[in-house]
């Protein structure tokens, strides 16, 4: 039974936390939906369902839900396609019901065979294009601020083209503000006396400090004054039906149209994967160490699509960013998430004026941060001090998510750590020594405890390798399943090849049949017992040829 938790347990953590994560998810809402050529405010709708509904439903403790960028190219085709938005959002509709099929079907089990070193190098290659997407920003350079996260980017040129291209943009009140936001972020829990003020968010202060700082410009009349192209852009309505014109509503007329369906299949495919692998990570960046339902949160998420496409929103995923945003300020429960979304709804309301105060570049700072966070030099040291078979994955996850994309970082990373998998079930297959006695060495296979198909190539080699005349012991006694087809293989060699080649075989601990549901069962019909081993061993040293023939005959 998992135990409950209090949503209001930590409430002056998680609001904390939850405040952090608004700052970073608002302008990124807005982003997305830039880049994905949907109505600004549906980007802040997602954001806001996300953060309260699949906030409320979830059982992850730390990952926020919003617009994802990895959805930005499937949303652009798509919208672009279709001419009209609301028939996009009925395509959005049908992704939550297929998601939500997909948790009570609970294919959420997927998620348990990413292995670590390609989750830490997905959560690092996250971060190294965080990094690489925000440095425009931090330096002024705003005018590709659309939440795109690929290395080539829509305009034809890539992440580097634009570093450099930011050079001819430089702001040194952006620099200035950056700076200052950054000293603050690294000092705050450094600074004994700032320890104090932990129930403050160092973002925030950071924040603050920066729309005041910027104010100071604008009113002196200096020359670094951040202009208005440089800050939080937030839809203003001036009236009622301005606000309830900004919701759009979905065209279940379209529901009877093929491309609608194929457009609901893969998003509802594609946020599956990105949230599952969102979970996973959060759950290892979750200091507690706890563990999510990955079934239910796949349902959370499909309500929270179909919620958000009823409303006029974009599809949403579990996000890495906010997340890890969110661990990084000290969140303890859900309630950070369901804190960032109610701010989202508060925001959106009440202040967008003032949210549209705020420098795009302190919020690049809080991105940095994160993004060092997640790539920082430790984390790839300690994987390439575990060796080659840990680093590779992880490196080409970390490559690929940073010049591809995350999904083809992902699968780039899982087919090497596969492959380096069957390569170590070849060799675990068996393990092969010679001893040596007085009347001629003896060459022992000693079988491992599961033989797969998989080692049939490499037993096969060494059997056909073994020297004429020779004599050799295979050893099953430990082993609790063997393959079929492995099993005829050494069958065969004993009964025909080993005679071919005047080869000695002694088969020690073999059952007559193997179940793999049922290895513990033991068959007493074995080719020759254990005991039988020991006693071989004890003779061998006075007469191999006599050992021989006594085991032959029994």
């Amino acid at each position: 039974m998992t135990k409950k938790t209090n949503l209001f347990g930590s409430l002056k953590f998680d609001f904390a936390s939850g405040l952090v994560v608004f700052l970073v998810a608002l302008p990124l809402c807005l982003g997305i939906a830039m880049a994905s050529g949907a109505p600004l405010f549906s980007g802040i709708i997602a954001g806001i369902v996300g953060g309260i509904v699949v906030g409320y439903l979830s059982k992850s403790h730390v990952s926020v839900s919003g617009p994802a960028a990895g959805l930005t190219a499937i949303v652009l085709t798509a919208i672009t396609d279709f001419g009209a938005f609301n028939i996009f959002l009925t395509a959005v509709f049908l992704a939550g019901l297929i998601q939500l099929a997909l948790g009570f079907l609970k294919a959420g089990s997927i998620s348990n065979y990413f292995p670590t070193n390609v989750i830490e190098g997905m959560l690092a290659g996250i971060g190294v294009i965080i990094i690489l997407k925000q440095l425009p920003h931090a330096v002024g350079y705003d005018a590709d601020f659309e939440g795109d996260e690929a290395f080539v980017q829509g305009d034809g040129g890539n992440t580097f083209s634009t570093l450099f291209g930011a050079l001819d943009y430089v702001q040194l009140g952006a620099i200035i503000i950056t700076l200052i936001s950054l000293a603050i972020l690294i000092s705050w829990d450094r600074v004994p006396f700032l320890k104090k003020l932990k129930l403050v968010p160092g973002a925030l202060v950071a924040v603050i400090v920066a729309v005041i700082l910027n104010e100071v410009f604008t009113a002196s009349g200096s020359a670094l004054a951040i202009g208005k192209e440089h800050l939080v852009s937030l839809p203003v309505p001036t009236s009622l039906a301005e606000f309830k014109d900004i919701f759009i509503f979905p065209d279940f007329a379209s529901i009877t149209n093929p491309k609608v369906w194929v457009v609901g299949l893969t998003i509802a495919i594609v946020a599956s994967i990105e949230s599952l692998l969102c979970i996973e990570a959060a759950d290892r960046l979750d200091v507690q160490k706890r563990y999510t339902d990955t079934n239910n949160e796949l349902r959370a998420q499909g309500i929270g699509n179909i919620v958000s496409s009823l409303l006029g929103g974009l599809p949403m995923t579990s996000v890495v960013v906010r997340t890890s945003a969110n661990v990084n300020a000290g969140a303890k429960t859900k309630m950070s998430t369901i804190v960032h979304g109610a701010l989202l709804l508060i925001s959106v309301l009440a202040i967008p004026m003032v949210l549209n105060k705020i420098p795009l570049a302190t919020l690049a700072a809080v991105l940095l941060l994160v993004g060092y966070k997640l790539a920082k030099p430790a984390t790839i040291k300690h994987f390439w001090e575990k060796g080659k078979y840990q680093f590779a994955p992880f490196i080409a996850t970390l490559l690929a998510v940073v010049f591809l994309d995350l999904l083809k970082g992902v699968a780039l990373g899982m087919i090497i750590s596969i492959l380096f998998v069957l390569r170590g079930n070849l060799k675990r297959a068996y393990y092969f020594r010679k001893e040596e006695y007085e009347n001629g060495d003896i060459i022992h296979i000693d079988l491992a405890q599961e033989v797969s198909f998989l080692n049939k190539a490499a037993i096969k080699q060494t059997l056909n390798s073994l020297p004429e005349n020779s004599k050799v012991v295979i050893n099953a006694s430990d082993t609790v399943y063997i393959a079929h087809d492995v099993l005829d293989l050494i069958k065969e060699f004993k009964t025909i090849n080993a005679l071919e080649k005047d080869i000695e075989v002694s088969l020690i601990g073999f059952k007559e049949a193997y179940e793999l549901e049922n290895s513990e069962k033991e068959n007493n019909h074995v080719f020759m017992e254990h005991d039988a081993l020991i006693e071989f061993r004890k003779k061998a040293t006075s007469s191999h040829k006599e050992v021989i023939e006594e085991l032959t005959s029994n």
